[in-house]
């Protein structure tokens, strides 16, 4: 069992053979690399994208089993499909979006994009896996995408902090009534991330110093060290870590 606390779990260490982990918003970036890394440590992985072509090199790039499912995670269908897999034991609730924009320039268009897409599909996501998860009884890992950013405040940023808060809260509560079903539920919060969703903000020289300057370790953080997060809370080595959030985050919401 994925949630179990058996000696013979925690002996799993990092690996997750005969697992299925599902990844959303697996195309590039945070996602494409978890897709990677699960699929290396052995678990048959469902990466979930929109865009095909994202999508199209990862089978070959993994060093494993994918799986390709061209989807939108916020559409009845995805939902209907996740929920009906014979078997799930790891979700890693990836997709989200941000739009930096001072608090009085906030449209509302912007609000209920942000908040359909982190949150209310997220919510979705997480309630059709464990749906799969309960159905099949081998327990399993719901792990949820946040941020530093669900830790702390930023400027230009309050709809973003928002929904990641938001998730953190989620996440504790799943994690609280799913336990005795052996089911566990983690967040991994990264600080800035070189990505492709990053990219943008960070060729701003004087955006990319107020990041720098506010990371105590000095620099900015790579997809493959948030996988390697994602791969622990999915493995039985963290078969005793639920309801906490992992901050992969240089030292930003230690100060």
């Amino acid at each position: 069992m994925t949630g179990s606390g058996t000696v013979d779990g925690v002996g799993g260490g990092f690996r997750l053979d005969g697992r299925t982990a599902l990844v959303t918003g697996a195309g590039k970036g945070l996602g494409r690399s978890c897709a990677r890394a699960l699929a290396a440590a052995g678990a048959h992985v469902i990466a979930v994208a929109r865009t095909e072509a994202d999508l199209a090199t990862l089978a070959d790039e993994a060093a494993g089993s994918v799986e390709i499912w061209t989807a939108d995670a916020t559409e009845p269908a995805f939902l209907e499909r996740v929920e009906a897999l014979p078997r799930l034991d790891v979700l890693v609730n990836n997709v989200g979006a941000n739009k930096p924009e001072p608090f009085a320039e906030v449209t509302a268009e912007t609000l209920d994009r942000l908040l359909t897409l982190n949150v209310r599909a997220a919510f979705l996501a997480a309630q059709a896996a464990v749906r799969a998860m309960l159905r099949a009884g081998n327990g399993g890992s719901v792990i949820h995408m946040t941020s530093q950013m669900g830790h702390v405040g930023s400027p230009n940023r309050t709809v973003y902090c928002m929904t990641k808060h938001a998730l953190e809260g989620l996440s504790k509560a799943m994690a609280v009534e799913l336990a005795p079903k052996g089911i566990r539920v983690n967040c991994v919060a990264p600080t800035f991330i070189e990505t492709p969703m990053t990219a943008p903000m960070l060729a701003n020289p004087d955006f990319r110093r107020f990041v720098l300057d506010r990371i105590p370790l000095g620099r900015t953080g790579t997809a493959e060290e948030v996988a390697a997060a994602v791969v622990f809370l999915a493995s039985p080595a963290a078969s005793l870590i639920t309801g906490t959030s992992l901050l992969v985050d240089g030292g930003w919401t230690a100060q």
